[in-house]
């Protein structure tokens, strides 16, 4: 792969933190599968030992965002502040942002429920193991009639345990050695950290709409349900855009789909 120019040790680590913390989350989700496979069969010191791996992963990843952060820290402190404008100036400016955020307010309409609780997969899993509901509050049941002829729908939801700042950079997690802006990733970092799911509907029982996996942590807030409609919604020209130019596309691939591999 090309570069314009030999990346510094503090760029490359500003890549590789956020590539470890993905890839260590993917180990993660395996652990946990083999765990309930092992605690099914009846071996439970293997189980144990198997969720200490899982503490001890979780610790780590813990590690490497406080490095991440610490990093951050490190680089903004580095950056002069921009003359021109009075500390006044930025508070009004400030408060103006906050009054207009204020006006956009968005009421859940329910809550997700999923197996995850301190890791969560990149993407949707379809035959991932374990419940994925959308409770939706009682009074919105009704809106619910019908959804059930559906066999795919977009869940929107917000990402509210994200609490980084966004950067219009980023290095995707499975392309340690790629910086794009932060619109033509799927990072969960964003200005609106709204997450945007299509899944597989199941059954719906009363207000619950169980459905396949779900990327979303237990809790999610749930703000929207959308049906996924053939042809409308599915657009077979559609592209890889600049995973294209990635020597590693294939094995990236399978990283973003979730397929597990030995390599």
């Amino acid at each position: 792969m090309s570069r314009e120019k030999e990346l510094s040790d503090i760029e490359k680590l500003e890549r590789l933190l956020p590539y470890w913390i993905h890839h260590n989350e993917q180990h993660m989700l395996d652990h946990e599968k083999w765990k309930k496979k092992a605690e099914v069969s009846g071996l439970g010191g293997v189980a144990q030992e198997l969720e200490m791996v899982i503490t001890l992963s979780r610790e780590a990843n813990n590690h490497i965002e406080r490095a991440r952060k610490l990093l951050e820290d490190e680089k903004r402190a580095a950056v002069p502040e921009k003359s021109g404008k009075s500390k006044e100036e930025g508070k009004e400016l400030a408060e103006q942002v906050e009054q207009d955020r204020g006006e956009y307010r968005l009421k859940p309409i329910g809550v997700i429920r999923t197996p995850y609780v301190d890791s969560a997969p990149y993407q949707p899993l379809a035959n991932d193991e374990g419940e994925f509901r959308l409770c939706v509050d009682p009074s919105y049941a009704d809106g619910l009639k019908e959804l059930n002829k559906f066999r795919y729908i977009y869940v929107l939801y917000l990402i509210h345990r994200v609490t980084r700042q966004p950067s219009m950079s980023v290095t995707p997690p499975w392309t340690p050695g790629k910086k794009v802006g932060l619109f033509s990733s799927r990072s969960p970092v964003r200005p609106n950290p709204l997450g945007l799911s299509i899944v597989e509907v199941k059954r719906v029982e009363g207000n619950e709409v169980f459905t396949s996996g779900l990327d979303a942590f237990d809790g999610t807030p749930l703000l929207d349900i959308k049906p996924y409609i053939k042809d409308l919604d599915s657009k077979d020209d559609a592209n890889y855009g600049w995973l294209e130019d990635l020597e590693d596309r294939d094995h990236l691939l399978l990283h973003i789909k979730g397929i597990p591999h030995d390599y």
